[in-house]
């Protein structure tokens, strides 16, 4: 028997649904109707609304409703389908019990009533079961809180009053120190008698919407068993909102009923998690009070914090710095002081450490700043670039290292912000976050301090690449109460350090990231730059700390562009795609000489392997090689298939003959072997069940592919380099024409540095 699993709010990100929503223009017709607003907008644009539970609810109902209907041919209709909290109603829709629209209507109404509570917390509690927490509970006294969600044998959320659940959370963790307790980012205690009056405005709504009886076995959360046959279904999920989500004991049922594999539709395959976590409990009871650890928890868990330990580094090798020249009077003088840098100008981070220890090292040298590429890089990789800088630098020597965001992988970011605090890293360029992030926090707050005076001071700088103004008022201002509560609450953050953060924007500099090589959104940096000036004034107005520094980065290659840039107001410039073309640069030779050829008109955008599937495009080389042509003929064919065997057998050879080089068959041996041996097996069976899933893993190993041939300078396969660059290289080729720096081979990155900064010293000279 196959179960149908409908993973509930939590589980919203921006860009999600870009590979249904166009196959769906009805239904998204249909959701722009009833909402008033663009589904589609909301679902791939939507920023900090997809936060709010008003906007995340219908927006997720719509996706996940979409994704079904798309699969239901290839996967069959279910023998019994189950929801988490708002996911019911997707498996009530299943059993057409209402049909799209009137979930969607549905669903829109208990978002907006939800929405509008207010008051009240909820906390994970992570590492017992519900017998413990219950027991716990009891012995609290306090009636103000209750058990919201028994998600499984050893996770469970309370709900209720704040006082109440920080009361509750510090019993539990005082208790046993195996016991964590993470607070949730709510706006009211939703699952619990505090949405009483919402349930009854709700069932109201339920009352006047047909609904028919389920023609398949719907598991209900309030009691976690099918909705009786002949009982009217309103009745049941009118109590929904305000009753205990049951899933373990809906998992437990599943299991008595025969159910041996789940599907389920929603990000993170948490709810399959909760169901192998029962599976496995079923098969090996646990000791009384404890289960085994869950696999996956419904929120995110922290890490816990490692104690920061600077390296102690041995002599440098580096370069001694040259006299000051003209350009180091340019943009913020707090900015050269606090970088410890001759000039208000860095050397950005480029991916897989094409921004080299090298780079690093040189820049650091020569008395400017550089940060080091993580991006792309196992923890163990950035472990030996910090060992690497720490040999070779002198100590307190200023550089930086980037800290890129990934969606998906949240544990990783936070191991990695463990790594730069066990080392000392001071200066961290933050890039692709579309919002702020606990481990982001953590780095921005640890050590940070009221000075005698009482001023706010953080020790850690974070400059942060943005391209949206939704995503620089995040940085703009102080860290959400929630995450620095959280932080305290797990031991990572003193009371200290958390209240001094509460005084200080997440970033001590915020980049505006314009027309640039690999991700970028093509913004302008005439329009962008003068914005996120005015909206770091408005935000300086209000604040305790230090006032935010606001630079430019992208299509800088020239001295007419690091003036402008100034002109318009940026405290400092950031160059990128130009540093890529030096000695120092991590990539090979043969890409440095395909870029050290280019002209301003010889990059275009093609689709990113990192985030394929929703069609998140990368600005690249595209003289001298197809892969953009090639990336972007893979898209379409992801975008217009369900599996490879739909594409016809002439595109298919095509493929394998351009742009694999080998069979397709053999290209999912070596994509399936290369997940299990980084442990990752999970990858490779939901591939193996979902076709599409398959499709875009074989097509994602090109984009791996093209980019390790560009950093290894494989000749034999140049027509398929992938190399992220902007305009700004071919900009900085032509202005080195006919000069020693035409020559890759002597355009140090500090000698690039000095010609564009002294350059646009000139410039602005002339000027007046």
């Amino acid at each position: 028997m196959r179960a149908l699993l409908f993973a509930g709010q939590g589980s919203q990100r921006q860009g999600m649904g870009a590979e249904v929503l166009d196959a769906f223009p009805e239904h998204c017709a249909l959701a722009d109707d009833i909402l008033g607003l663009s589904i589609r907008e909301l679902c791939l644009h939507g920023g900090d609304r997809l936060r709010l539970t008003r906007y995340a609810q219908p927006a997720l109902f719509t996706v996940h409703a979409l994704t079904y209907l798309a699969g239901r041919e290839e996967q069959g209709e279910p023998d019994v389908v189950a929801g988490h909290s708002l996911g019911e109603f997707n498996a009530l829709m299943v059993a057409g019990v209402l049909d799209f629209a009137g979930g969607l209507r549905l669903v829109a109404e208990r978002g907006r009533l939800m929405g509008e509570a207010d008051g009240g917390a909820m906390a994970a509690v992570l590492g017992a079961g519900l017998t413990e927490v219950e027991r716990t509970l009891a012995a609290s006294g306090r009636t103000d809180v209750e058990v919201a969600n028994d998600n499984s044998a050893t996770q469970v959320v309370i709900s209720g009053t704040a006082a109440g659940v920080s009361a509750v959370t510090a019993l539990l963790t005082a208790g046993d120190p195996a016991i964590r307790c993470v607070p949730l980012p709510v706006s009211a205690a939703f699952h619990s008698r505090e949405m009483a009056p919402a349930a009854l405005r709700f069932a109201a709504v339920l009352a006047e919407t047909p609904l028919a009886p389920p023609r398949l076995p719907v598991i209900s959360n309030v009691t976690a068993r099918p909705y009786p046959p002949g009982e009217p279904v309103a009745a049941l999920l009118g109590r929904q909102i305000r009753s205990r989500v049951r899933w373990t004991e809906t998992m437990r049922h599943l299991l008595d009923s025969g159910v041996d594999e789940v599907t389920e539709i929603g990000r993170g395959r948490t709810l399959t998690g909760f169901w192998r976590e029962a599976a496995a409990t079923r098969r090996t009871p646990a000791a009384p009070g404890r289960a085994t650890p869950a696999p996956a928890p419904v929120v995110p868990a922290p890490v816990a914090p490692a104690v920061p330990a600077p390296v102690v580094p041995v002599a440098s090798t580096a370069p001694v710095a040259p006299a000051v020249p003209a350009g180091s009077g340019l943009g913020s003088a707090r900015f050269r002081e606090v970088y410890r840098s001759r000039y208000a100008y860095v050397a950005g981070s480029m991916f897989q450490g094409i921004a080299s220890t090298d780079l690093v090292v040189r820049m650091a040298g020569a008395g400017l700043f550089g940060f080091f590429g993580t991006g792309g890089l196992p923890l163990s990789g950035i472990r030996a670039a910090l060992d690497d800088i720490g040999r070779r630098l002198p100590p307190g020597a200023p550089y930086g290292m980037n800290l890129l965001h990934d969606m998906t992988d949240s544990a990783g970011e936070r191991a990695t912000v463990d790594l730069f605090l066990r080392y000392g890293v001071r200066y961290v360029e933050a890039a692709a976050f579309t919002r702020v992030t606990a481990p982001l926090v953590l780095y921005r707050a640890k050590g940070a301090h009221r000075d005698p005076g009482g001023r706010p001071v953080a020790v850690n700088q974070v400059l942060a690449k943005v391209s949206r103004p939704e995503v620089a008022r995040q940085f703009l201002a102080p860290p959400p109460p929630e995450l620095l509560d959280r932080l305290r609450a797990e031991g990572a953050l003193t009371a200290e350090e958390a209240a001094a953060a509460a005084a200080l924007p997440v970033a001590s500099d915020l980049c505006v990231e314009s027309d640039s090589g690999g991700h970028t959104d093509g913004g302008v940096a005439l329009a962008l730059l003068p914005t996120f000036v005015r909206l770091r004034d408005r935000a300086a107005a209000a604040a305790e700390g230090e006032p935010v520094r606001v630079g430019a980065a992208g299509g800088i290659g020239t001295p007419e562009a690091a003036a402008a840039c100034f002109l318009l107001g940026a405290d400092f410039v950031l160059t990128g795609s130009v540093n890529q073309c030096s000695p120092q640069a991590g990539t090979s030779d043969a890409a440095k000489d395909l870029l050290a050829g280019l002209d301003v008109q010889d990059v275009t955008y093609a689709p990113a392997g990192d985030l394929f599937e929703l069609g998140s495009r990368v600005q690249v080389v595209r003289r001298g090689t197809l892969f953009p042509a090639r990336a972007n003929q893979l898209y379409e064919l992801y975008r217009r298939h369900a599996r490879l065997e739909d594409i016809d057998a002439r595109t298919l050879a095509t493929l394998e003959r351009g742009c694999f080089g080998r069979p397709l068959a053999e290209v999912w041996d070596r994509t399936a072997r290369h997940y299990r041996d980084t442990g990752r097996p999970e990858i490779v069976h939901e591939a193996e069940r979902d076709p599409k899933r398959r499709m875009a893993l074989v097509f994602k190993w090109y984009f791996a592919e093209s980019s390790r041939a560009a950093l290894a300078g494989a000749k034999e396969n140049s027509a398929n380099f992938q190399v992220h660059c902007g305009p700004a290289m071919g900009a900085f080729n032509r202005l080195v024409e006919g000069t020693a720096l035409e020559s890759w081979r002597r355009r140090d990155v500090d000698a690039i540095a000095d010609l564009l900064m002294t350059g646009a010293a000139e410039v602005l000279a002339a000027a007046h």
